[in-house]
């Protein structure tokens, strides 16, 4: 899996806070922008979040380039609606080689994967052989299995990648998209660590969110993240 931060908005914590200001403020914008330039980052943004005042943060967005997931994992991550996807067509694009994802349950298993591997470069093979003999490639791509390999970017406001880090990066998540969800979270805590810094599953900010079903380990996933 590769991650890559591909744009963002400039400036994206001046941006949040300028829009904050700009709510409880009758100073015109280029004034705004003059106040935010001395102020304190960090905590002027913190108060706003601890406010929940979070329409500000979708003003400032982040899009990233995803390469080397299953079917499997981008089929959850396009069910979060507020955000804008475009992803490598398995209608379009021919795919000569084997190319697809081993959730480590199996990769760990000398035997299992062995079979894992039979069974998924076999479904290729047949998949390659409709294609060399006539069949769009449209039709072929029902053999391919969730376990193939896409590539997709995707754009998110900051109050959307909150939210989509506080379900994915969860030890509830699958753990490709959990492991997805890290990094990029990761790459915008970098650009922007006054919004994200806080950034996370639930028990980061505050109490586990899991309830009965809490991994239980609140005190090393805070580390873990915190430390990002």
């Amino acid at each position: 899996m590769k991650v890559t931060l591909l744009n963002f908005t400039p400036d994206p914590e001046k941006t949040v806070a300028m829009a904050a200001r700009l709510c409880y403020s009758d100073s015109t914008v280029e004034e705004l922008r003059e106040k935010v330039e001395g102020i304190p980052l960090e905590r002027f943004l913190g108060k706003i979040l601890k406010m929940g005042h979070l329409s500000v943060l979708e003003h400032a967005s982040f899009t990233f380039g995803v390469e080397g997931i299953s079917r499997a994992t981008s089929h959850q991550l396009v069910r979060h609606r507020l955000a804008s996807y475009s992803q490598q067509s398995q209608r379009y694009v021919k795919f000569d080689t084997p190319d697809f994802v081993i959730p480590p349950s199996i990769g760990g298993d000398a035997d299992k994967k062995k079979k894992f591997e039979k069974a998924v470069r076999g479904a290729y093979r047949l998949y390659r052989e409709l294609v060399e003999g006539g069949v769009a490639a449209e039709d072929a791509r029902f053999l391919l299995p969730n376990a193939a390999a896409t590539k997709i970017i995707v754009t998110m406001n900051a109050r959307e990648l909150l939210h989509f880090f506080k379900l994915r990066c969860c030890e509830r998540a699958q753990w490709e998209i959990r492991d997805m969800a890290t990094r990029m979270l990761a790459l915008a805590k970098k650009e922007a660590p006054a919004i994200f810094g806080n950034s996370g599953p639930s028990c980061v900010a505050g109490a586990c969110g899991e309830g009965k079903l809490t991994c239980g380990r609140p005190r090393e996933i805070r580390e873990k993240f915190r430390a990002l």
